[in-house]
């Protein structure tokens, strides 16, 4: 017969990293939905129009948007705008303020189609260590820098997981900075009443991880879903204290069902 766990038994259940921390702040794309594809996906097509129609003088920096290594560098982690501004100035493209915005603004389009026709996913790896938090009496905050966050989530069906979102709109609303800088996290904990030295944060955007580095959180967690040769590397130069492939590792013997 199974016994229901308790909150001190919960917390056996979790890897030791996470045993001391009372709070836990998660980003949204790509740590707990597989949304990070379909924004890898509308950047690419937006970035690849983009670069058709007004390409740079070095052919070299002609080459296609890179969903994967080009993400991870320029875009993953940081707002719409930031990261087209980023991505434009890696490929020698002095971009005005309206380019960076028309940019941006068919992403923007490209991932509201995307997402509503096809939706999203949680990862049961992340499912699983968030109900192990909330069964051990951790509070749980999603933050993310875009505005789709909650609709993601809900389409997700893991809403209701967390108590606290911080999204893109929020971050906008409060003139929030943006990522590497700490402050959409740091308003996360604020809102968990947990000061950020007790509390962890889980990325896996190269920007995230050196703002939860910045931000002085007692434990940073990368995640290396692309699992490539050097990510993890990265992750832990960007400032990540560990790194994962899949969340259900930090639940100590596969954790509840």
């Amino acid at each position: 017969m199974h016994r229901p766990l308790t909150p001190d038994t919960a917390r056996d259940v979790l890897a030791p990293a996470l045993r001391d921390v009372r709070a836990v702040v998660f980003d949204t794309d790509g740590v707990i939905t597989d949304s990070a594809r379909v924004h890898a996906a509308a950047w690419k097509t937006a970035f690849d129009a983009f670069l058709r129609a007004h390409p740079p003088d070095d052919p070299d920096r002609r080459r296609p948007f890179d969903e994967r290594d080009d993400y991870l560098r320029h875009v993953d982690g940081r707002s719409r705008l930031d990261g087209a501004a980023a991505f434009l100035a890696a490929r020698g493209i002095e971009a005005s303020p309206e380019t960076v915005r028309a940019v941006a603004a068919d992403k923007e389009r490209l991932f509201t189609e995307r997402l509503r026709e096809h939706g999203v996913d949680a990862y049961p790896g992340t499912v699983r260590l968030v109900q192990a938090l909330r069964a051990a009496g951790v509070p749980r905050a999603a933050a993310s820098a875009s505005r789709h966050a909650g609709e993601v989530l809900r389409r997700a069906g893991v809403l209701d997981l967390f108590d606290v979102l911080v999204d893109g709109g929020e971050a906008a609303r409060l003139g929030l900075a943006g990522k590497p800088e700490p402050d959409l996290f740091l308003e996360a904990v604020r809102r968990l009443g947990v000061p950020a030295d007790r509390a962890a944060v889980v990325e896996d955007a190269l920007a995230g991880v050196e703002a939860g580095r910045r931000g002085g959180f007692a434990l940073v967690v990368g995640v290396d879903r692309a699992a490539g040769t050097d990510t993890g590397a990265r992750l832990l130069r960007h400032g990540a204290d560990i790194v994962v492939h899949d969340l259900g590792e930090l639940c100590a013997g596969g954790a509840p069902k």
